[in-house]
């Protein structure tokens, strides 16, 4: 009697709290402590935020909803709710709308409303590419958040445990997984590489869980740490039955992860702008570098800052990309890789003048926020090149550019590493310049017009000598503009052709 009195208080409190609150909000499993969360969540937000936190910088997007610059609209918990059941119904993942996913919502929606605005100024420089990838892989699209809440979409960022890029791997997982690292480079910071590496880690936790909310618990803990809360839930299934016996990083990450998606998605709504990004994705090109170059080299041949160029190649530690068997690439600016691709074999020659005497770069990590460029020579104009490019076009084939050039096929293929004479649209074709230079196109030559002069006589007046050479008064002025047209003299030579 006494345990069936306890039970009937108890259920007397719960309805009590949850009275005002809608029927969504009252799951039990729904519990953490929000002091220790929002710790959590400052600390993961500390290293790219504070850069940005003074910003006022915008960008040209026009707020639709017509807010004012600084107001912070807020809305009912069954809006907030309405929102994430729209989203869920276009989505594998379950949105779920609790007291944990609101509280994380509006922490975002108006105390950090300026990382929001970051992430989202960013997203084009890495979202088009998250979501080939993901397809690539099967893999839903809204994975593309997960990267929000582990990097701020900044690639360089590296936690306290060592985890490091924009999915935040640590060493040995990376490694697990393909990602190479030595004194010069770190794939972990290489967006496209380290993006497949998530999409194959990903795919193979869900493949364990067969849930995605405990998959994205697990690439936050791991999967041992998963594993021993299932255990300690009796063996649940779903990440919010599990969640009280995660940690507390763990237990926050999936409502960080909804919160992400939810105003990235309705960022509009809550008039938040983003911020603006210096270049969208669209807009870079890469090149694979044959030999080891200084980023300083590049830098002054391309007229290119030295700090942007080390930003879109977050992959290398140093200011040097090492020479490899497959080629290290640089990402840029369409304009500055296509200058250097034309330049390419002066660059490795003035790469080689200025660090001739250095046989292997010493591998110093540079701060890129304290670049100092004190390199003023400009040599792209007095570095001959030693090789032509040909760029394929419509209707061409191989046979018919080496004819034009006056080589051989077999030169051709040579030169390019070739296996087949297959050849593509847009390809860049490589012609030696000790080869046969191609015949000049003769291009016709415009006969400069005769000039034609008549000498004035006896009784002569302007108009009449017009008249007389079937030349209107107007066009006999324009062939003489010097000439006062009621002055003319005997012996006064006037043009007339």
């Amino acid at each position: 009697m006494k345990n069936w009195t306890i039970c009937v208080i108890l259920l007397s409190l719960t309805s009590l709290v949850y009275s005002q609150k809608p029927a969504h909000l009252t799951r039990p499993s729904d519990s953490l402590n929000p002091d220790q969360f929002f710790n959590t969540v400052e600390q993961s937000l500390r290293l790219f935020y504070s850069d940005y936190v003074n910003s006022n910088k915008y960008d040209s997007i026009i707020n639709a909803l017509n807010y004012e610059a600084n107001e912070t609209p807020t809305f009912s918990d069954d809006v907030y709710c309405q929102r994430l059941a729209d989203m869920s119904q276009n989505s594998p993942f379950h949105m779920d709308c609790n007291k944990s996913t609101l509280a994380t919502i509006k922490f975002f929606a108006t105390q950090r409303r300026g990382f929001a605005r970051i992430v989202l100024g960013r997203s084009p420089l890495y979202f088009d590419m998250f979501k080939d990838k993901l397809a690539e892989y099967g893999l839903p699209i809204e994975l593309r958040f997960l990267s929000v809440i582990e990097s701020g979409l900044r690639p360089q960022v590296k936690s306290k445990a060592g985890a490091l890029g924009l999915w935040q791997f640590m060493y040995k997982t990376g490694l697990y997984f393909g990602l190479e690292e030595s004194s010069y480079i770190d794939e972990r910071m290489d967006p496209d590489k380290a993006t497949d590496a998530a999409c194959r880690y990903l795919k193979q936790l869900y493949g364990i869980y067969g849930d995605w909310n405990l998959a994205l618990a697990a690439y936050n803990a791991g999967p041992g740490t998963v594993n021993r809360a299932i255990k300690k839930s009796g063996n649940k299934t779903t990440y919010w039955d599990v969640r009280p016996y995660l940690p507390t990083e763990t237990q926050g990450y999936v409502p960080n992860f909804i919160a992400a998606a939810y105003l990235l998605t309705y960022h509009a709504e809550h008039n938040i702008i983003p911020m603006e990004a210096k270049i969208h994705n669209a807009q870079l090109d890469t090149m694979c570098l044959k030999q080891g170059t200084h980023m300083s080299t590049i830098a002054n041949m391309a007229a290119w800052d030295l700090v942007e160029i080390k930003e879109l190649n977050p992959i290398y530690k140093t200011a040097f990309i090492p020479k490899s068997v497959k080629g290290r690439c640089l990402t840029g600016p369409f304009e500055k890789i296509n200058l250097l691709v034309s330049i390419e074999d002066s660059l490795y020659y003035v790469e080689n003048q200025w660090y001739s005497t250095v046989t292997t770069p010493i591998p110093v990590l540079i701060d890129t926020t304290k670049i100092v460029d004190t390199t003023q020579i400009n040599v792209v104009d007095t570095i001959n090149v030693n090789y032509q490019y040909y760029k394929v076009k419509a209707g061409d084939n191989i046979k018919n550019i080496a004819l034009k050039y006056g080589v051989t096929v077999e030169q051709l293929m040579e030169w390019n590493g070739l296996k087949t004479a297959n050849i593509y649209v847009g390809q860049r074709l490589t012609i030696k310049e000790a080869a046969v230079k191609p015949k000049p196109v003769p291009v016709p030559v415009k006969p400069q017009p005769v000039k034609k002069y008549y000498v004035v006589k006896t009784g002569d007046t302007f108009s009449r000598i017009a008249q007389r050479n079937n030349l209107t008064l107007g066009q006999l002025q324009k062939l003489n503009p010097g000439v006062k047209v009621n002055s003319i003299v005997i012996g006064q030579r006037i043009r007339i052709k």
